[in-house]
């Protein structure tokens, strides 16, 4: 779990010594005995398993005891300065449905959040949106290094629909150069939000939206073999707004997901039907792709390729 920098924290230790650790700006050590460099030696390999990520942390302990030679010691500052680690993610597009939703629930998590997209900041107006850092520009043309510096995280939520040379470039080509841009600048994670595995025939998986996608993952689990991660979400319901109007998806989304979810004894003989499951896949609820991005966010554990029910469990993590 990731901590804000601007968190302090507190630690207490006992042993033969009595001291008083006060932490100051700057890296300044003072100690006024032989007997404190063992103390010391402590207290750095504390700080370094803290030490992540270039994030200034400041601890404050405080020693209660004396030394064997009965002198007090407690008036002598030790000061610790350690790096922590915070994260700092990409959302491309983060302006629309899903981007939106993983920016809140990056900002509900502390986690800081950046938004390319061509829209830039939202025209709607709440709480969270403040706390975003949103960047109008077009991926094609992003300043890439200025966009990726300090970033632990790039999440593409790009895609969409036109000519069949239009999702090629929107779902592929910009695909694969954000996650290029990525790896070359040494960014540890990229998580791509996919589509489901749908039996369709192979005119129709074959078409740009769908072949523009597997192409993208591809390059993700290409370059992040140990950390890229891919949603394969279906339908993604929830309250979309659009031009100041919300259209609340989840009022189909959401019985329909439960309906399938009853019924799955039932249906699963008509699974392997050519594009049944463009009829039987679960809906899966935007907050739960933003879960489920979060948990691949902050778990290092967590890459690979995540299906509909994968996504909803991940989600449940973070949740948790």
């Amino acid at each position: 779990m990731a901590m804000p920098m601007t968190t302090a924290s507190s630690c207490c230790y006992s042993n033969s010594n009595s001291y008083f650790l006060q932490s100051l700006r700057g890296p300044r050590i003072s100690i006024s005995s032989a007997n404190s460099l063992l103390t010391l030696g402590r207290v750095a390999s504390h700080a370094k398993l803290l030490a992540r990520e270039n994030k200034r942390q400041h601890i404050q302990c405080n020693y209660s005891t004396e030394s064997s030679s009965g002198l007090d010691y407690s008036s002598a500052p030790i000061d610790v300065v350690a790096d922590i680690k915070t994260e700092k993610i990409i959302v491309l597009g983060g302006s629309g449905f899903v981007g939106s939703a993983i920016c809140k629930a990056a900002v509900a998590r502390g986690i800081e959040a950046v938004s390319l997209s061509r829209l830039g900041r939202p025209t709607y107006i709440d709480s969270w949106v403040d706390q975003v850092t949103w960047v109008a520009g077009d991926v094609f043309y992003a300043d890439w290094d200025g966009l990726l510096r300090g970033a632990t995280a790039v999440v593409s939520t790009l895609g969409g629909f036109g000519t069949n040379e239009q999702m090629e470039k929107i779902n592929g080509e910009a695909n694969v150069l954000a996650v290029d841009a990525a790896s070359k600048a040494g960014i540890p994670k990229f998580i791509l939000i996919s589509v489901h595995d749908y039996n369709l025939p192979s005119f129709l998986l074959n078409s740009g939206y769908f072949s523009g996608k597997r192409r993208a993952e591809t390059e993700v689990l290409s370059k992040y073999p140990n950390s890229g991660t891919v949603l394969r979400p279906g339908f993604i319901y929830g309250k979309r707004k659009v031009n100041g109007f919300e259209i609340p998806l989840d009022l189909i989304g959401q019985p329909l997901e439960k309906f399938l979810l009853a019924s799955e004894n039932f249906t699963r003989g008509l699974s392997s039907l050519p594009g049944s499951d463009l009829f039987l896949a679960p809906p899966v609820s935007v907050d739960d792709v933003a879960g489920a991005v979060i948990n691949a966010v902050t778990d290092d554990s967590v890459f690979g390729i995540f299906t509909i029910e994968q996504i909803k469990e991940a989600a449940a993590v973070v949740r948790s």
